[in-house]
């Protein structure tokens, strides 16, 4: 049980972005996101990534918002379409740039609609503690900053702050 566990956890950090990223993308995507549930505790997305859909379930983070549990399956993408038709109110939409730096990927997120502005990164670790490459465009962390979850900006919008 240890093992499932360890595996469906995710261990995330986030940052704002100033400056020059798009420069060195690999990958770009358009996302199209919404929630089943947007509950704290444990939150369900439904997001479109280009043609492909996919179900996540997320847990309360840790104490310092780096780690949760995550789940996160492939599901066909009208079955996706039919599921965001059931979401509570609200989409997120944004432009994800996919970054390479050192032995790590960053995913740096445009947001549009009601967060266009808003620019975030994210990087995923195999520990709280592992050390990585800051590249020059990453700002302020804002890792455990609830503001930031994707949930959470359905509700109090960028553009509101």
């Amino acid at each position: 049980m240890i093992l499932r566990k360890r595996r469906n956890m995710e261990i995330e950090r986030k940052f704002l972005v100033k400056g020059d990223y798009k420069s060195s993308a690999v990958k770009k995507y358009r996302i199209v996101q919404g929630y089943l549930s947007s509950h704290p505790e444990r939150n369900v997305r439904i997001r479109i990534k280009d043609i492909r859909g996919y179900i996540t379930i997320k847990g309360i983070g840790n104490e310092s918002g780096i780690t949760r549990f995550e789940w996160e399956k492939e599901i066909l993408l009208n079955e996706a379409k039919q599921l965001l038709e059931l979401c509570e109110p609200g989409i997120i939409e944004k432009i994800r740039y996919l970054i390479p730096a050192g032995n790590h990927n960053f995913e740096v997120d445009e947001f549009r609609g009601e967060n266009e502005g808003l620019v975030l990164a994210e990087i995923e670790l195999n520990d709280e503690e592992e050390p990585f490459i800051k590249p020059p465009w990453l700002g302020k962390e804002v890792t455990g900053d609830k503001r930031y979850y994707n949930a959470m900006l359905l509700k109090n919008p960028y553009t509101k702050w």
